[in-house]
């Protein structure tokens, strides 16, 4: 296969790239700062890395690295200091998720493209009518006001629910969830849900980033996998049995 990737250089987004390497396929990455892959990847045969803005490349420019892709995945996010949250683009899941689902569209490919999103636990799938409680509506309520990245998250997963929907001649999706991200060293049982089974703000779960890229790696490469979760936005947590 070959696998496009938008923020491959960030935490989860180079451990998804070692992941799709590991099993054999031909991964490109569009990354502003190739310095930041690890040198085991920037020298992987099997890598093409993308110098480059993806927001700052032109329809065409962005058209021509998509193409040939069989899957396209993005683990773009925000930083979390002040220039990261409030700083421009406030915008950047949201737009590169329009922009890439467009190229796809631009190419015209014979076959249906996959579209894996990473997102948050945080941000409700509205398809499901998902309950939540009046104090997290209100917590999230604030979080719209009050933290700008919170909003591109929803935005960029009600695109794909709503702009590309279920029904899309070249674009099939998946929205992934995690809950808290934490960091570790190998791969551990997961479990995934429809929606969240805790609550993201009163009793937070545990994700770890190399579950999240194992996991999304599987939707990209697994077709069982990726037809139980098509179009739907599954939430991520470790084991119970992982937990500390």
């Amino acid at each position: 296969m070959n696998i496009l990737i938008v923020g491959a250089s960030g935490a989860t987004g180079r451990l998804l790239t070692k992941q799709l390497l590991d099993r054999g396929h031909f991964v490109k990455v569009i990354v502003r700062s190739p310095d930041r892959l690890p040198e085991e990847l920037k020298n992987h045969e099997k890598l093409s890395v993308i110098h480059a803005s993806l927001l700052d490349l032109s329809d065409a420019e962005l058209a021509q690295h998509v193409q040939g892709c069989t899957a396209v995945a993005s683990c773009l996010g925000h930083n979390l200091t002040l220039k990261g949250m409030y700083g421009q683009p406030r915008r950047l899941v949201t737009e590169a998720t329009r922009r890439l689902c467009q190229a796809i569209r631009a190419n015209k490919p014979d076959g249906k493209t996959k579209f894996v999103l990473m997102n948050s636990a945080g941000n409700s799938n509205r398809d499901l009518n998902e309950p939540i409680s009046f104090a997290q509506k209100t917590v999230v309520g604030l979080l719209r006001l009050l933290v700008p990245p919170h909003v591109d998250n929803e935005r960029a997963a009600d695109y794909l629910r709503c702009e590309v929907g279920q029904r899309d001649n070249l674009i099939e999706w998946a929205v992934v969830r995690p809950d808290s991200l934490l960091n570790e060293d190998k791969v551990t049982p997961y479990d995934l849900h429809p929606s969240p089974i805790r609550s993201v703000i009163f009793d937070p779960g545990q994700t770890s980033r190399i579950n999240v890229a194992h996991f999304m790696a599987e939707l990209i490469t697994d077709e069982p996998c990726w037809r139980s979760w098509q179009g739907q936005m599954p939430v991520i947590y470790n084991s119970s049995s992982n937990r500390t």
